[in-house]
């Protein structure tokens, strides 16, 4: 807690969680902190050594954040914290999530062993983020898409979160939901509805 617990800090290692990011990349994500405590904040991550600072070479110039390697094994701590809210009688599943969250969410969310018998490569399109996902022997691997990238067994594309929670989470009903034109998925749709099938929100505790 006295490496994450300032206000932001787990936050901005979150949103670096599935790679490096700039300045003004990280304003656009959690846009209610301010420039001066974001720049505090990345000071004080990088003295601790949970991420460092990159200078990009020509054609673009401009610094990138990206989480160290210790950084990166965070990531366990970020999602049992996920399952933990989650659970909470409080918990709104309604609310925005950024699309590195979003990410996160499935990757803390899934059924290893109802997700096992599958096998695909999913792009996942969310406003402008891209992201490639492969899902094999019940592991969820996602990285910022790239060129490269295995061609994917279908595409989501979304510009927020909520409509394709709805299908994952509220399990409504996809069709219903890419009908209302704010969600679609393309290519292989029968592996899309048995892949979407394996995440699910945890029981509440309490009340």
């Amino acid at each position: 807690m006295e490496l994450l617990g300032e206000r932001w800090s787990l936050l901005i290692v979150r949103e670096l969680m599935l790679g490096g990011l700039r300045f003004s990349d990280l304003r656009r994500v959690l846009p209610g902190i301010s420039a001066k405590v974001l720049t505090e904040r990345l000071e004080s991550l990088e003295a601790a050594g949970v991420l460092v600072k990159r200078h990009l070479g020509p054609p673009v110039s401009a610094h990138v954040y990206e989480l160290t390697e210790w950084g990166y094994y965070a990531e366990p701590a970020i999602q049992e914290l996920g399952r933990w809210a989650a659970r909470s009688p409080l918990h709104n599943p309604q609310l925005p999530l950024s699309p590195v969250s979003l990410m996160l969410s499935l990757r803390t969310m899934i059924d290893h062993a109802a997700a096992r018998p599958l096998t695909a490569d999913i792009r996942f399109e969310i406003g402008e983020e891209r992201f490639s996902a492969h899902l094999e022997g019940g592991e969820l691997a996602i990285v910022r898409a790239g060129e490269g990238d295995p061609p994917p067994h279908f595409t989501v594309r979304m510009e927020k979160a909520l409509p394709f929670l709805r299908v994952v989470y509220g399990k409504q009903p996809l069709e219903d939901v890419t009908a209302e034109g704010e969600l679609s998925v393309t290519g292989d749709v029968a592996l899309a509805k048995k892949v979407f099938a394996v995440f699910s929100l945890p029981p509440k505790i309490g009340s």
